[in-house]
């Protein structure tokens, strides 16, 4: 997660719920991505500094737990840089250009220059983030798949080119000619434009053509096979997607909570001020007079009753609003209710934490030695398969 300023409820019922569960699933690595904030914020990094150990407190104070999870800062395990850069010497420019966020996050951020290296190769950054604990699962979004897709088609070329049998190259050199001449231009072609531009019909294509093939043999099939997506020695693993539930915590005005549209609740929000944002909401906006009858669904109200009523409650307001039996002011009364009971807890935590900050640096800095520990184990085997020891 970026430390790019407080955490709100988006972020608690989108990512930190998640986390919860998945820590007592799987062994999970949760780190600050500070280096991926300056892709954003390098002009002024002010509030990656602040955010930094508010975010940790946050962590643990929604119920992350250390002795179950490893929680570090990603610019303390350089062997995430290290990986970032040997990956880019073997990353096909364009498939860091069709990644859909990149010319996506640059509409959206106009008001920042993006037109930079480090922006356009944090996808990269990404994958070296996930390749470098040779994760089998990555909980991601719909809208960050195509972010692990690209992880595995990096690790598919890394292991075709570092992980293979000896005598690879002249192997399918002449499984290759077994194909045929037609059939021969037509693989190279599709491999061709499968390798340099990510076409994944041209490697169905080239895919569909071997398995039509009757006179090469398993094992040159496998070789083939293999060479299309970086077949030999696995160094680099190809890691799953984990599709997260999609976030339902909707902004104060109705949109996605979002920092830049400035509709948050902080976790840590006092409860005045809380239970002023919720009372100060928008509403149907044809409900000019307390008299008049509304519609729930045109309003911003009703989507938080979606996440935090009952369908008692939520059948109360639909009669009420529709009769006008209701004003807005009680239709918010148990929003505001049921969000101040979510938070309390976990304020109270956060008072804890940010009473002892050398515990909570302490949870990093093991949390850090733990992951160089397993990034370095990954980065041995890299350099050994690239020739970079040197014994």
């Amino acid at each position: 997660m970026r430390p790019t300023g407080k955490l709100h409820l988006g972020h608690y019922h989108g990512v930190l719920r998640n986390w919860l569960r998945l820590q007592h699933e799987f062994e999970c690595f949760f780190f600050v991505a500070d280096w991926h904030a300056l892709t954003t914020h390098y002009e002024d990094t002010k509030i990656i500094e602040e955010s930094v150990w508010d975010m940790v407190i946050d962590w643990l104070a929604a119920g992350v737990d250390p002795e179950s999870t490893t929680l570090f800062l990603q610019s303390r395990v350089p062997q995430h840089a290290e990986l970032y850069t040997l990956l880019s010497m073997i990353t096909p420019l364009p498939w860091l250009e069709r990644v859909p966020t990149y010319k996506d996050q640059q509409l959206k951020l106009k008001d920042k220059d993006l037109a930079t290296f480090g922006f356009l190769g944090y996808p990269l950054l990404q994958s070296a983030d996930i390749l470098i604990y040779r994760a089998g699962q990555v909980p991601v979004g719909e809208d960050q798949a195509a972010h692990v897709e690209l992880t595995r088609e990096i690790a598919r070329r890394f292991n075709h080119f570092y992980g293979r049998e000896p005598g690879f190259e002249e192997k399918v050199t002449a499984a290759i000619k077994k194909l045929g001449k037609k059939a021969a231009k037509l693989y190279q072609q599709h491999r061709k434009s499968f390798v340099e531009q990510g076409d994944r019909e041209a490697l169905e294509k080239a895919q569909e053509i071997l398995e039509n093939q009757q006179n090469i043999s398993l094992g040159d099939k496998e070789r083939l096979l293999g060479y299309l997506e970086g077949g030999g020695r696995i160094i680099l693993p190809e890691p799953s997607v984990l599709l997260t539930p999609a976030a339902k915590m909707p902004g104060l005005d109705g949109q996605k909570m979002s920092k830049s549209y400035n509709n948050t609740i902080s976790l840590r929000d006092e409860p005045e001020v809380i239970e002023k944002a919720i009372r100060t909401m928008p509403t149907d906006p044809a409900r000019v007079r307390r008299t008049d009858p509304g519609d729930p669904e045109k309003c911003p109200v009703w989507e938080f009753h979606q996440v935090y009523s009952d369908n008692k409650t939520r059948e109360w307001v639909q009669a009420g609003c529709k009769s006008a039996e209701i004003g807005c002011i009680d239709c918010k009364k148990p929003v505001i209710e049921a969000v101040l009971a979510e938070l309390e807890p976990i304020q109270a935590r956060a008072r804890e934490f940010a009473s002892d900050p050398t515990l909570v640096r302490n949870i990093i800095t093991r949390g850090n030695a733990h992951a160089r520990e397993v990034a370095e184990e990954t980065m041995t085997e890299v350099r050994e398969a690239m020739g970079l020891e040197y014994h």
